[in-house]
């Protein structure tokens, strides 16, 4: 019988980095909009720019992360994405102070935000199978996954209350040290840190059609990669026009639609927690089958959502969905670090990402043009039944006769 992580104390360590960083890091997503609104004046255009040119850097650079972390010190790109992320934060609140803060600076430091935080997502999901053996690795995620949800959770509100106390620039201030943080816990695990993976270092393009050929190659993996990418485009819909659905066609007051959308976290939270009992009892494999089908159906709750009780099938809805998303990125990761030869890992993990994250800003883009078309709510039943059909190209993967993802190393 395995020891839980949470006795392993260099994962807490490493636990601690997330809960600095991604606190910090949720912060920032109230924070940096209100200090363009609040202290530059900011449009629409304008706050709508900067929020896109915090993701666009995953399309551009996503697939080059790969191959670069599997050439570079995994903690190390972790600790340098951290301390970047620090400067570029940090140089708000300095230049708000001295005059100098411009909506042009804030764009730059989005874009390059957005840069640190791609190496640190694909690093992040490399390093962990340095830290924790195989058997490990569902809980270690799972772990993970709580510590996100919770950040996501309570960083907008802890955000909201910082920018009343402080003004929104020195705001940034705390999402610096967030980041600061995580570095010093980075630090201080004693585990050493493995040199790079990849040793053979040919040109990058050559790199990155290795990752991709090796998620396309693996039935499964590639199975999951498809799943997700129809879920994440129609989500992504749906999370586009939420707020116009529960603000024009529901007419709920601010107060109702903030809570409403709060309740995603709690789905999230939940997920992270039942993510390894239900991995031991069940396979790590069963547990990411049955978080993909139960939760299907209940996305059809979201547009019956009026002004009265029904107002509990968005919370239902977005409680469930993000709910079956954290069991299912628990299960997709822990497989990818599963099966994955460690030179690839970095790769492997950017190429799915770019793959399915790529559909997000394509998703938002259709909700928006269907929604203009035919309305909101008729829109969202079309995103919703998308949402709900995501799971059927795993029906035609060895995912539903498997329990645990160890078999297929064992086969391997």
């Amino acid at each position: 019988m395995t020891t839980g992580v949470l006795r392993n104390p260099d994962f807490l360590r490493f636990l601690s980095s997330h809960v600095a960083s991604e606190l910090g890091a949720n912060v920032s997503r109230v924070a940096l909009p209100l200090v363009a609104v609040l202290a530059l004046q900011a449009g629409p255009v304008q706050v709508g720019l900067l929020s896109s040119l915090q993701t666009a850097a995953f399309l551009f650079i996503g697939l080059p992360a790969g191959v670069w972390v599997d050439r570079m010190r995994r903690r190390q790109v972790l600790m340098a994405s951290d301390l970047a992320r620090f400067v570029l934060l940090g140089s708000i609140p300095v230049a708000a102070a001295l005059g100098l803060l411009s909506i042009e600076m804030m764009f730059v430091v989005a874009v390059l935000v957005g840069v640190s935080q791609v190496f640190n997502d694909v690093a992040d999901q490399t390093y962990l199978p340095d830290l924790v053996g195989a058997a490990q690795l569902s809980d270690g995620n799972a772990k993970l996954e709580v510590v996100r949800s919770g950040a996501f959770l309570a960083g907008p509100g802890l955000g909201g209350t910082l920018v009343q106390l402080l003004g929104a620039p020195r705001t940034m201030i705390a999402t610096a040290l967030g980041a600061l943080a995580s570095v010093l816990f980075l630090a201080s695990i004693r585990a050493p840190d493995k040199p790079p993976a990849d040793t053979e270092r040919g040109p990058l393009l050559h790199g990155i059609r290795e990752g991709l050929a090796y998620v396309w190659n693996d039935r499964l993996m590639r199975s999951f990669a498809t799943s997700s990418a129809i879920g994440n485009l129609c989500v992504s819909g749906v999370l586009a026009l939420s707020v116009l659905f529960l603000a024009e066609t529901v007419k709920l007051a601010p107060g109702v639609i903030g809570v409403l959308l709060m309740s995603g976290g709690i789905g999230g939270l939940l997920g992270g927690l039942t993510g390894a009992w239900l991995s031991r009892r069940y396979g790590t494999a069963r547990m990411t089958w049955l978080a993909a089908t139960i939760g299907a159906p209940f996305g059809l709750l979201l547009p019956l959502t009026q002004a009265d009780w029904r107002m509990a099938c968005f919370a239902i809805t977005s409680i469930t969905i993000s709910w079956n998303a954290t069991l299912s990125n628990v299960g997709q990761i822990t497989y990818r670090q599963t099966v994955t030869p460690d030179h690839l890992l970095g790769r492997v993990n950017a190429s799915v990402r770019f793959l399915t994250w790529g559909m997000m800003p394509l998703g938002a883009m259709i909700g928006g043009l269907v929604a203009q078309q035919i309305g909101v709510r008729q829109a969202l039943w079309l995103l919703m039944v998308g949402r709900a059909v995501a799971f059927v190209p795993l029906l035609f993967s060895p995912l539903p006769r498997m329990r645990d993802f160890t078999e297929v190393q064992a086969r391997s």
